[in-house]
């Protein structure tokens, strides 16, 4: 009866059992910091890592989602114990074809583990998928170690500063959020040429496992809100990356000269309550460009239903956040999921069932429509 019971995680529906592990590399902020699910072996009693992985970001989220620091205590409390249904650490299962891989980006005020549902559902389908914490100060917070032992250097969230221009502050961040994807890939293709990666956390689990076990010609990116747009930019720097999965993708921050670039598919999967009208028509300009790239509305969900928080009891999730949606949770976690199953499964070449989704992609099915909330009709 702790207080722990105030979030419940849903655990994997797909045949795999997942693992987890936290990866930093290299001693600057130009560095990476990732979490990484995958695929793994059962093993008794195994450990389960927390969701929030230290005070510290609860610090930094009452911060940046309340803009209030005393509330950190609360949220402490409130979610302080609450565990992700994976292996802390787990064996990871070996795949002689190797496991597609997935790079995803979190969105504004929030860090690596915030978006634990959505990449736990994808790994237990069979991907490897690394979720960034990135350095932009875009993070509710984040840190690097230093090459001195034992020191930490922190990277707080950081506001518009007064007096300059948003777009301009958060194309900078777009730009680095984009740059950090690439070389989370380069990252793994080091790995998969068999170069020796330390892991500076000392995490108890060798990433030269991953050798042999990714297929680095199957690689796409995703992201929620100002990581829906960062994958789209991605998509624009790296050829390796086949195609983009963007979840209510916040798209002001691009600028125009890169719409022609976006030559590749697209999936935006949107909710119903938090896109504008120029936002939609910069998708609709994507996708007159490629005709493989999608647009849908999850009807009944509002933004943070594609984040972790959706798994919060309603009384905590509106005092944070406001007004939720209608649509159960768990129902809309496995819609989201299906329709980028299906999505990745077309786009990356796989061998798997997820063909049985792909009405999700055309807006077919229960709660779910084609194009955007605004103007639909006149489609």
């Amino acid at each position: 009866g702790s207080m722990g019971g105030m979030l419940a995680l849903p655990p994997g529906q797909g045949p795999h059992q997942v693992g987890c592990t936290d990866v930093m590399v290299g001693h600057t902020r130009q560095g990476l910091f990732l979490r990484l699910f995958f695929p793994c072996l059962p093993r008794a009693g195994a450990a389960e890592p927390l969701w929030i992985p230290r005070s510290e970001y609860c610090g930094g989220l009452a911060d940046a989602t309340l803009g209030r620091r005393r509330c950190s205590a609360l949220l402490g409390i409130a979610i302080g114990s609450c565990k992700v249904p994976v292996s802390w650490n787990g064996p990871l299962k070996p795949r002689s074809s190797g496991y597609p891989l997935i790079i995803f980006s979190h969105g504004l005020g929030a860090f690596r583990t915030l978006y634990s549902s959505i990449c736990t559902e994808l790994a237990s389908w069979g991907f490897v998928v690394a979720a960034l914490e990135h350095r932009d100060h875009s993070a509710a917070t984040t840190y690097f170690c230093t090459a001195e032992a034992g020191t930490e250097e922190w990277i707080p969230f950081q506001r518009v500063p007064q007096g300059q221009k948003e777009f301009y502050f958060r194309n900078k961040q777009v730009h680095q959020r984009a740059q950090e994807c690439v070389r989370a890939l380069r990252l793994f293709q080091g790995i998969a040429g068999g170069r020796s990666v330390p892991n500076i956390l000392h995490q108890d689990w060798d990433l030269s496992v991953l050798k042999g076990n990714l297929d680095l010609t199957k690689v796409a990116v995703m992201g929620h809100s100002f990581g829906g747009v960062t994958a789209l930019l991605a998509l624009v720097k790296e050829p390796s990356f086949r195609c983009a999965v963007a979840l209510d993708a916040w798209m002001f921050p691009l600028e125009n000269l890169l719409y022609p670039e976006v030559a590749k598919p697209v999936f935006f999967i949107n909710t119903e309550k938090f896109q504008t009208p120029e936002s939609v028509a910069k998708m609709r300009r994507l996708s007159s460009r490629n005709s493989q790239t999608r647009i849908v509305t999850v009807l009944g969900t509002v933004h943070e239903d594609q984040t972790d928080f959706a798994f919060l009891p309603g009384k905590l999730f509106s005092r944070i956040f406001g007004r939720r949606g209608t649509l159960e949770p768990h129902k809309a976690l496995a819609i989201t999921s299906r329709a980028a199953l299906a999505f990745l499964q077309r786009h990356l070449k796989l061998e798997e069932e997820f063909g049985q989704w792909d009405g999700l992609l055309e807006g077919v099915g229960d709660s779910v429509v084609p194009d955007a909330p605004f103007g639909r009709s006149h489609l």
